[in-house]
């Protein structure tokens, strides 16, 4: 290994895990682990990954090495469903989905109209998903300009790759939460124009849902996907059956739910809809054949009781599909706590999901599902480096199971089962430290 220049050169050493391809397809070809192992990153890239005993015998005098022998090293998680301004009502007792929007949402989110009230509350987000070993993830503003501006300030502070938008919402909401079909569209352009693409903030076009949007506003969704091609769309779709009826009612000539994004050309790559449980066969084969991705949010689908998100049924159509925590529907920022709960969703469902899959979904699913996975996702040469070094011995209940272990499998299992924030020793953004737990 040759490097023309090794300053800001840092190798780390732990044990490396990352993937490569989807192990329910590829099976173990698609995991690459090494036990001892070497992560070299230079401005803000990995530079090359391998065997600790290969890599540092050409490692020159001058890197930094960093010793994390006994932490396990992976790809940060990326977040694809995430409610910034519902922060502060997380784990809010008693509703379903329709309710939870009028008693706990709508009221939160008036406060954004506020800008320091949404610079403080994006901070706050933004330094929680690296708490929980989140380096990217996809979320929803309010309908306040300002909203956006203040968490693609918070993530730029952090060089966090994120994705936002401004809610779009011109009906079925309270007065002081709603734009207009013309509105919306020119303060979702402006925002465009401003972030999409400034450092690593990419905009995405986010009428909340169906029911909120006038058939013109979800025309000009459209229009703004078509005028800037690379923006993303984000969504929600079927994931409450009084919704579903709802939206049968607003929309008598679609087809289904989905079909109501369809006829405005809101199915795509880059289109991203957060549930999707109560889907039919035409609805899973109209996602793949589009391009379009699923957002699987296991806690906020048991907490707000809104069904079982079928995980096989979407790999046998071939959809994409990532992993959300749906904060503040869903109860947790931690993506290990995510996928514990995405494990009873499944044995629920008859459905096995192993810990390899799993992991696979909260990081380079995550970012297929996003149409990222060129730059993020794993830990392939030319990626940018972020990456999350877990502590399997965080708690005394994780260090004596860890004690039991004889594989990587059984140690991946009972990291997403007992594991939480705690398990979170570093989390690094394009090669730097942003969070380091403190083991006092």
């Amino acid at each position: 290994m040759t490097l023309q220049d090794t300053r800001g050169v840092r190798a780390i050493r732990a044990s490396i895990l990352h993937f490569l391809a989807d192990p329910a397809q590829c099976g173990e070809a698609a995991t690459e682990y090494f036990e001892d192992g070497v992560l070299l990153v230079a401005d803000g890239k990995v530079a090359a990954i391998g065997p600790a005993e290969a890599l540092l015998s050409g490692l020159p005098e001058a890197v930094e090495l960093i010793d994390r022998r006994g932490m396990l090293l992976m790809p940060g998680f990326i977040d694809t469903h995430i409610h910034y301004p519902q922060t502060d009502i997380i784990a809010s007792h008693g509703a379903q989905l329709l309710d939870w929007l009028n008693t706990y949402t709508f009221p939160a989110e008036r406060r954004f109209e506020d800008v320091a009230v949404a610079r403080e509350v994006a901070g706050f987000f933004c330094d929680e998903l690296l708490r929980n070993g989140t380096t990217t993830a996809m979320c929803f503003a309010t309908v306040h300009p300002q909203s956006v501006d203040a968490i693609f300030e918070a993530a730029a502070e952090r060089n966090m790759c994120m994705l936002a938008g401004k809610v779009m919402m011109d009906r079925n909401a309270p007065d002081f939460l709603t734009d207009t079909a013309e509105s919306g569209y020119a303060q979702s352009k402006a925002l465009i124009e401003r972030w999409h693409g400034q450092g690593r903030a990419l905009y995405a076009v986010t009428p909340r849902f169906a029911p909120t949007s006038t058939e013109r506003q979800l025309e000009l969704a459209g229009r703004l996907l078509d005028e800037h091609p690379g923006v993303y769309l984000q969504s929600h779709v079927a994931e409450n059956r009084d919704e579903v009826a709802w939206v049968a009612e607003l929309f008598p000539w679609a087809r289904s739910y989905l079909d109501v994004y369809d006829r405005f050309g809101l199915l795509r790559p880059n289109a991203i809809y957060a549930h999707c449980i109560h889907l039919d066969v035409a609805d899973r084969e109209r996602m793949a054949k589009s391009g379009t991705a699923m957002s699987f949010c296991p806690t906020s689908n048991l907490f707000l009781g809104s069904g079982l998100f079928d995980l096989e049924a979407a790999a046998a159509f071939g959809v994409r599909v990532g992993l959300a925590t749906d904060v503040g529907g869903g109860t947790s920022f931690s993506m290990l706590q995510t996928l514990n709960e995405a494990y009873k969703v499944a044995q629920m469902a008859g459905q096995n999901l192993s810990p390899f899959q799993a992991f696979y979904l909260a990081t380079l699913g995550s970012a297929r599902s996003l149409y990222l996975d060129q730059r993020l996702g794993n830990l392939e040469p030319g990626r940018d480096a972020d990456f999350v070094l877990f502590d399997l011995a965080a708690t005394p209940l994780m260090a004596r199971r860890m004690e039991k272990t004889s594989t990587l499998a059984e140690r991946l299992f009972a990291l997403m089962m007992l594991g939480d924030d705690r398990a979170v020793s570093e989390s690094h953004v394009a090669g730097v430290c942003r969070y380091a737990r403190c083991h006092a």
